[in-house]
């Protein structure tokens, strides 16, 4: 699993506010004139690296807090070890989440807020220490600590949707990750169909279909997705963009044309639309 990967997956689960596409999408890739849509490259998304271990990880970041907090969380873990259940436990690892917090270590931070959220069997809980997880990835020092972190996340998911298993939110997170980090597409895929089934018209699940069909060169599928995306939200620029990137694949140049030109009217942003024109020129 590449760092570039894993990076993707942060960005793809966050699902904050693109550079191009307003709040709620993700940002497309830069547009390059001369590129075609990528594939996978074979194996890429399913090389293994040895995961990094829970107690190197929390004795590195031991040693960067100052010594009177080293102190405050001696005192904090004994308490923790008395109260390893219920309410009092989820408060005793809350605490110590907290300590994390205030010392700007988002990765032990999001690991005892995981924890407590298992002890209060919080579904809520355990998909927020999930996406602090993700959102953790790349500042990773190692491929080992990511994949820890990727591991973490995807326990964490799964966790949630045992609790709650029709958070739709969850499982577009856990399908993200089991596509472009766990190696594991067919599940992820399996996830985001599930969601289809019962609710056809949901955009984001959709969309993640769609851009899984690009990449795997299935344009005929990926122009379905997304053209099902536009009858629900006709305004919506990152599905223009990549239908008309599949429309490109399958050499309909001025359905790409015609698509780039609408999702640079609504993206409205100088710097994507030199980019967009750039495109452009080449498909004329």
């Amino acid at each position: 699993m590449k760092p570039a990967q894993l990076t993707a997956i942060g960005a793809a689960v966050v699902l904050t506010a693109g550079i191009y596409f307003g709040t709620n999408r993700v940002p497309p890739p830069k547009v390059n004139a001369n590129a075609k849509p990528a594939r996978p490259a074979e194996g890429a998304m399913h090389q293994k690296v040895s995961e990094a271990s829970f107690d190197s990880i929390l004795l590195a970041s031991k040693v960067q807090l100052p010594k009177a907090e080293q102190e405050a969380l001696k005192k904090l873990e004994s308490e923790a070890t008395k109260h390893t259940e219920g309410a009092d436990g989820a408060k005793a690892c809350a605490a110590i989440a907290d300590l994390w917090k205030k010392n700007n270590n988002g990765l032990m931070y999001a690991y005892y807020s995981a924890q407590s959220g298992k002890l209060e069997n919080s579904a809520k809980q355990l998909t927020f220490a999930a996406q602090l997880f993700l959102n953790e990835i790349e500042k990773a020092t190692s491929e080992s600590v990511q994949s820890w972190e990727i591991s973490q996340a995807t326990g964490f998911l799964e966790a949630s949707l045992k609790i709650d298993s029709n958070n739709n939110e969850t499982k577009l997170a856990l399908a993200t990750i089991y596509v472009q980090g766990g190696g594991e597409p067919m599940k992820g895929v399996m996830l985001l169909r599930g969601i289809t089934e019962k609710n056809p018209d949901d955009v984001p699940a959709n969309m993640l279909l769609g851009r899984m069909s690009i990449q795997s060169g299935q344009n005929d599928k990926a122009i379905k997705r997304f053209e099902t995306v536009l009858k629900k939200d006709p305004q919506n620029s990152e599905a223009m963009f990549f239908l008309a990137q599949a429309y490109e694949a399958l050499g309909n140049k001025s359905k790409a044309i015609e698509l780039l030109t609408q999702c640079k009217k609504l993206v409205n942003k100088p710097e994507f639309s030199r980019e967009i024109d750039e495109k452009i020129n080449t498909l004329k």
